[in-house]
């Protein structure tokens, strides 16, 4: 069942048959329909979720009550750890109110394991310890490009750029929710829909 995951770890850091079967103990699997939320704003995030199929996105809300896109999770050829693990960083790490809410776009199925079993198996596994440190450092580097690129290129190269590594969200996310998460207006990107079709 766990196997998807397993291959995933594997890829950072080889477990043998005693520490996955450590790991693996501690794992449930989770099932979410469409429209229901996964974490609410004010709530702490406890759980360390994998993404092994359907999609989920984290958004925040903005003073005016406009909803912006923050991430969207899903498990693909082009995913990275950041995709495929559904959590707030931040309120998961330090135990504090997160700031996302977590919301399911399509059916999905997580595995998902508490955050005080996080902590045994960083205190059992030394390799435990490793993938948590390699997962924060992935979180924070794809978030320091992230803020980068929306600062420095075009909407346009935002709009090619998800184009090129996850096309087949457009047909299954709202228009809305990709144009908060490029930063751009629903219409504008209508147009670069347009042109790209054209092309």
């Amino acid at each position: 069942m766990f196997s998807q995951y397993k291959i995933f770890i594997e890829k950072y850091i080889p477990y043998n048959f005693i520490e996955w079967t450590l790991f693996k103990s501690k794992l449930k699997v989770e099932r979410f329909k469409k429209g229901e939320t996964i974490l609410h704003i004010g709530d702490t995030c406890t759980q360390l979720r994998f993404i092994k199929s359907g999609l989920v996105r984290a958004y925040i809300i903005t003073e005016d009550g406009k909803d912006y896109t923050w991430s969207i999770f899903f498990n693909d050829k082009n995913s990275h750890m950041v995709n495929l693990f559904v959590i707030d960083y931040d309120s998961f790490l330090n135990q504090i109110s997160s700031r996302l809410n977590i919301e399911v776009i399509e059916d999905c199925e997580l595995f998902s394991i508490d955050y005080k079993d996080v902590q045994f198996l960083y205190d059992k596994l030394k390799k435990g310890e490793r993938f948590g440190r390699l997962m924060s450092q992935e979180a924070y580097s794809y978030l320091h490009n992230q803020t980068i690129e929306r600062q420095t290129k075009t909407a346009q190269e935002r709009f090619d750029d998800f184009m090129k590594k996850t096309p087949f969200l457009l047909e299954k996310v709202p228009q809305y929710q990709i144009a908060s998460l490029l930063d751009i207006t629903p219409q504008y990107l209508s147009q670069l829909k347009r042109r790209y079709n054209k092309n």
